[in-house]
Parts: structure tokens; C-alpha cells; sequence
């Protein structure tokens, strides 16, 4: 609750607006993805990011534009977090040359880096050496930029994990590692595959400051990570946040879900990180429910116009095939 409070304190009505727009916009663009992944127009894999909107709305609303962004393969979320356009992110899943990859990264490689969001990594935890390396050309620079890394839990019983913890502490890198911590690591539950509960309790290894939040709560999300990359800048050492969510649908599209049951599903729906910031705003008398529900009525016609954006957009031409291969330094 305090730092729910903390973050109201440092909102003004019109980010705690924007802070609920992006998640409905999240969620509406994810459940459209999903009827379009079902309908053959999304090809590849499509990781969903419903029940966590509020882990990439919270964390990003406080960076600043000089940090980068990098995460995994559930990354529709992080890329409008880090301000790429729903319709350009949607003209990326169904493959189209108005993407934010020209349609050749697809669902699982959104990126832009004139927004300083360096990606979405399909390989398990295989973006965190990269992270330690673009801390590393920050902090050689001089220049004092945070990088911020997200990750599942699963990613932490990798070696890639262990050794980028360590380099990011042994050189004092500015970074901030953010562990979505679902409860799953595609089908394999967090008490089958760690042997602590607390993805935090691995950061204490290698001495790296740490804490955890509800990552059902937007509010207290923002306000952890504010204080954590204060943390970051003030101090020049890396943190460690750990984010408590849930993913409500499978691993992927193809997930049978054999692994959980329904009723623990809807044990978390009942703290939908959408309806108690929706309950939070009306409680605390920023907005009442009409103004909630005329928001929720534009991000409708946003996604309308982005899924009519998409779909109108031309295909990557053959000859796109040879570009982008190679880059001049």
C-alpha cells in the first residue's frame, strides 16, 4: 500500500489516465491477436502478455527516453510501454512491411531503437548478456543511461542468467534486472524447477541490492521500480526487482494447459491488475466510472483502427529478403 500511495503522490490525473489506457490497450490488442492468430492471419509462435499489463505499464511509465529497453519473447506489452504504436505492433504480428521489424521479426522480435527499445529475444534468457554489454558501452561512454532487462522466472535457472548477474555486479554496471516472475516457466511451475520460491533470493548471491512487488498492482509497480532506478542511478550497482504476475492463457497459442486448472486461473482474475486500478482510480475519487468507460471506448476504436491498419498494409516485398542483412558502423 505505501508504495501504491508513493506513486499516486509523484501522478498527475492525466498519467494515471495514460497508465490505464495502455493497459486496456494491452489487453484488447492481445485478445485481437489472439482471435487473428485462431483466423491464420498471425503466423510463428504468439506469446500472450494478458494478466501482466501491469508490469510493463508500471516499470516503463518511469523511464526515462536515454534507457534501454530489452526483454523476451512476451513483448507486445514492453514495445507500447516503450511507445511503438498499437497498429505498428499489430502490422508486425501479421507479418506486414508497416511493422516495426518491416514484418520479419513477427510476434517474438518487436523492436525499435529510436525508441530505445532494443527488442524481444526468443531465446530463453539469451538477452541478457546483451544487456550486460550495452550497460557495459553506457558506463564506458560515460554516459549515465540505465539498461533494463526483463525476464520470466524461467530464465533464471539458465547460465546465461548466473553469469550476467555476476558480470553486471562485478563491473558496477547501471542496470536494472527485472524478473516477471509468472509462476511458470512455459509449463513447468516455479516449485517444480527452483529451489527458491523468491526469484529475488538469487540476486542475494552475488550481492546485488533486491526487492519484490505485487505485479498486480500498477501503482506499486511504478513505485518499486522508481525507487529501483533510483537505486541504479544514485549508486551506479545493478538491482534486482522482482515482479509477482500471472499470465491468464498459455505459454503460447498452442499451450494445452495441462499443467494448472481453471480454478487457479481465476483465484488471480480476481486481482486483474486492469479492474483494481480501475476500483483504485473511482475509490480515490480521480475519476468516476463513466470517464473510465469513455477511455475504454477509445482504446476500441484504437485497436479497430490498428487491426484495419494491418490488415490493409502490403506484404514485405521478395526483394526485402537481402535487406537489412548488414549494418555500416
Amino acid at each position: 500500500m505505501a508504495q501504491a500511495e508513493l506513486a499516486v503522490k509523484t501522478l498527475d490525473e492525466q498519467e494515471m489516465l495514460r497508465l490505464f489506457h495502455e493497459m486496456v490497450l494491452v489487453r484488447r490488442l492481445e485478445e485481437e491477436a489472439a482471435r487473428l492468430y485462431q483466423q491464420g492471419k498471425i503466423g510463428g509462435f504468439l506469446h500472450l502478455y494478458i494478466g501482466q499489463e501491469a508490469v510493463s505499464a508500471g516499470v516503463l511509465s518511469v523511464r526515462l527516453p536515454k534507457d534501454r529497453v530489452l526483454t523476451a519473447y512476451r513483448d507486445h506489452g514492453v514495445a507500447i510501454g516503450c511507445g511503438i504504436e498499437a497498429k505498428v505492433v499489430m502490422a508486425e504480428l501479421l507479418g506486414k512491411a508497416t511493422g516495426a521489424a518491416k514484418g520479419k521479426g513477427g510476434s517474438m522480435h518487436l523492436a525499435d531503437i529510436r525508441k530505445n527499445f532494443w527488442g524481444g529475444y526468443a531465446i530463453v534468457g539469451g538477452h541478457l548478456p546483451l544487456a550486460v554489454g550495452m550497460a557495459l558501452a553506457d558506463q564506458y561512454r560515460g554516459d549515465d543511461a540505465v539498461t533494463i532487462c526483463l525476464f520470466g522466472d524461467g530464465a533464471t535457472n539458465i547460465g546465461y542468467f548466473h553469469e550476467s548477474m555476476n558480470l553486471s555486479m562485478v563491473w558496477k554496471l547501471p542496470l536494472l534486472w527485472i524478473c516477471e516472475n509468472n509462476k511458470y516457466g512455459m509449463g513447468t511451475s516455479v516449485e517444480r524447477s527452483s529451489a527458491v520460491m523468491e526469484m529475488k533470493q538469487k540476486a542475494e548471491g552475488y550481492a546485488m541490492p533486491n526487492s519484490s512487488v505485487n505485479g498486480m498492482d500498477v501503482l506499486a509497480v511504478r513505485a518499486a521500480a522508481q525507487d529501483a532506478l533510483g537505486t541504479v542511478r544514485e549508486s551506479g550497482t545493478p538491482y534486482f526487482l522482482e515482479i509477482v504476475t500471472y499470465r491468464y492463457r498459455g505459454h503460447s497459442m498452442g499451450d494445452p494447459e495441462r499443467y494448472r486448472d481453471s480454478e487457479e486461473i481465476e483465484r488471480w482474475r480476481k486481482d486483474d491488475p486492469i479492474t483494481v486500478y480501475r476500483s483504485q482510480l473511482i475509490a480515490d475519487g480521480h475519476f468516476n466510472a463513466a470517464a473510465l468507460a469513455e477511455q475504454e471506448a477509445r482504446v476500441e476504436q484504437d485497436i479497430q483502427e490498428a487491426i484495419e491498419f494491418a490488415e490493409s498494409s502490403p506484404d514485405p516485398a521478395p526483394s526485402d529478403l537481402y535487406s537489412d542483412i548488414y549494418t555500416e558502423s
